[in-house]
């Protein structure tokens, strides 16, 4: 039986056109950069380096450095820059590169940004996407090869989303809800 979601998702991805996921991810990106004044991206090599495995090549030429930051090699600091910024009213895509780099972020994202919206009462929501790479790479399996989506998906607050198809990936930014981290 075919549902409206999966004849949306079907079209969603001409079978014809031949994508990768990380076009499909830089898609995501790009929409939501459009659609919104207020999203931008940070983190490490997000600009001229292009991102994790390249996935942000070209959006800064094609959305400028106000919107596309490269941040210092901190991900504490600037994990809890893009927390600050959702609180203030911005639409934050914070990278990551790596998932286990995350854990060096994991009092901002555990402490502050899964649980102001429940601390303040639902008043401070901290719409941040954070994204990161997990599991198995080439040439990183001793160091980057964690997958911790499902020990994230434990933490009240979070929402977790690991996009397994090129259609999943393509549309991984389209709800934007509270507080997710996007895997």
């Amino acid at each position: 039986m075919t549902t409206t979601r999966t004849r949306v998702a079907e079209a969603a991805v001409p079978s014809d056109r031949k994508t990768t996921y990380r076009e499909a991810m830089r898609e995501a990106m790009r929409e939501a950069l459009r659609s919104d004044e207020r999203v931008f991206l940070m983190g490490e090599d997000v600009g001229q380096y292009g991102g994790c495995f390249g996935v942000s090549l070209g959006l800064l030429e094609e959305f400028g450095p106000e919107r596309i930051r490269d941040a210092p090699l901190s991900e504490s600091a600037f994990v809890g820059a893009g927390i600050g910024a959702a609180l203030a009213g911005m639409r934050p895509i914070v990278e990551i590169m790596t998932v286990n780099f995350s854990l060096l972020a994991l009092d901002q994202i555990l402490n502050n940004a899964a649980t102001l919206l429940h601390m303040s009462g639902g008043q401070l929501p901290v719409p941040v996407v954070i994204r990161m790479t997990t599991g198995a790479g080439r040439q990183l399996a001793a160091q980057h090869s964690h997958s911790l989506e499902s020990w994230y998906a434990h933490i009240p607050g979070l929402r977790v989303l690991a996009p397994a198809t090129l259609t999943d990936a393509r549309y991984m930014l389209a709800p934007r809800s509270p507080t997710p981290i996007r895997c």
